[in-house]
């Protein structure tokens, strides 16, 4: 199989390099994905875009976390599971939607279980979603700004799934004991 080079400072292509000194300003490391992401410029520019904006967007933490953790287990990506469980302690969301995404099992709340349901769908029908899904989206209390806002997430998600999976990219040592495989 093709290993694909897992960047550093030093070996980063030049445009890549500011972008990974902040990461590593941000979390102490370089992420392997961005370090991955690395060989193209473009892209990981585009992700780090893409992630910036993302949590920017008028989802509460939790809310975020069902997105991200959603796609990240119906891509099967073994990379970012573990990765944004640890982001989501970080980010104090309860252990019990945490769990619930990585288990398939029901989220703690009706509203969250919408948005779970309703990724799922989107990613499942690449967009092309019912109107009784959008209305039952609505229903439980989001606006057609969310509707985009998962489209804007998912963009993001499948940059990295994506990268993962071609890549095989390594768990990094901090997310290492939030391994998962889907059962």
């Amino acid at each position: 199989m093709t290993e694909f080079t897992i960047h550093t400072l030093e070996s980063a292509p030049k445009d890549s390099q500011p972008i990974l000194a902040e990461s590593l300003k941000s979390f102490g490391m370089i992420p392997n994905l961005h370090g991955v992401l690395a060989e193209a410029p473009g892209l990981l520019k585009a992700y780090q875009m893409l992630h910036e904006l993302f949590v920017n967007t008028s989802f509460t933490n939790d809310e975020l976390t069902v997105v991200w953790q959603t796609i990240n287990v119906e891509h099967e990506c073994n990379y970012c599971v573990p990765g944004h469980t640890g982001i989501a302690k970080m980010m104090q969301v309860d252990d019990a939607i945490t769990d619930a995404l990585r288990n398939g099992t029901s989220m703690p709340t009706d509203k969250l279980q919408a948005l779970h349901v309703f990724t799922l769908a989107v990613v499942r029908k690449r967009g092309a979603v019912s109107e009784a899904e959008l209305e039952a989206f609505f229903t439980a209390g989001y606006e057609q700004r969310h509707v985009l806002e998962v489209i804007l997430g998912l963009s993001q998600k499948v940059i990295s799934n994506y990268t993962n999976h071609v890549a095989d990219t390594p768990i990094d040592q901090a997310f290492k004991k939030f391994a998962w495989k889907k059962k």
